[in-house]
């Protein structure tokens, strides 16, 4: 599914990259009101030298992102969020805890056939993942569990489909590469691989 979400977006935006790229203004910014669904990938890294794998569920929240044309096409895109929570589980075991998380993201990305009734975007950038109110339960209960930060890469596509001169309605995957340390009373227990495809859909707002 994450797959052919990411090779679907990706095919669409290159076979418009053959479109007359009509300027989307330099200087021009928009804002994008969305919901968006954080995705975490299947295998989420293991815990105690490997025996015991990590289960990272996913979850749904509102979404903001703002973006500057620092050329005509061309935009610097934040995007922002209310915070994702995640139960953790480890097979065989079941849920021992669970964690909330903001992913703020910094993208630079390539709008083609900007003036188009539809145009397909790429975007690569960095993001930062802060976790906080980590919370035990089960066979964790009462262990004081810490996620900690990460720093990783993120690629995002998506389409804009236009409603009106200044309103769009977009639909976009981004893949972000997060990696956490978790450790439990400040003993590093493993790594969190969670790598997740965040998907969902924005109407996006051009001043």
């Amino acid at each position: 599914m994450k797959k052919s979400v990411i090779t679907a977006s990706l095919s669409i935006a290159l076979a418009a990259s053959a479109l007359p790229a009509l300027a989307q203004s330099q200087g021009d910014w928009t804002l994008g009101i969305g919901v968006h669904q954080v995705n975490p990938k299947s295998d989420n890294g293991t815990l105690a030298g490997g025996t015991l794998p990590l289960d990272i569920d996913s979850d749904v929240k509102p979404t903001i992102t703002f973006e500057y044309f620092l050329r005509d096409n061309l935009g610097l895109e934040v995007l922002a969020a209310l915070p994702f929570k995640h139960d953790i589980a480890v097979d065989g075991v079941g849920t021992v805890g669970s964690t909330k998380h903001l992913p703020p993201t910094v993208s630079l990305q390539y709008h083609f056939n900007s003036k188009g009734k539809v145009s397909p975007f790429l975007g690569a950038g960095l993001n930062y993942t802060t976790f906080f109110s980590e919370d035990t339960q089960g066979a964790l209960e009462g262990v004081d569990l810490k996620l900690e930060d990460s720093w990783g890469l993120a690629a995002h596509a998506g389409i804009d489909f236009k409603i009106s001169d200044r309103g769009s309605i977009r639909v976009d995957a981004r893949w972000i590469d997060i990696d956490s340390d978790v450790k439990a009373d400040g003993v590093k227990l493993g790594t969190a691989n969670i790598d997740p495809l965040v998907y969902g859909a924005a109407y996006v707002l051009k001043f």
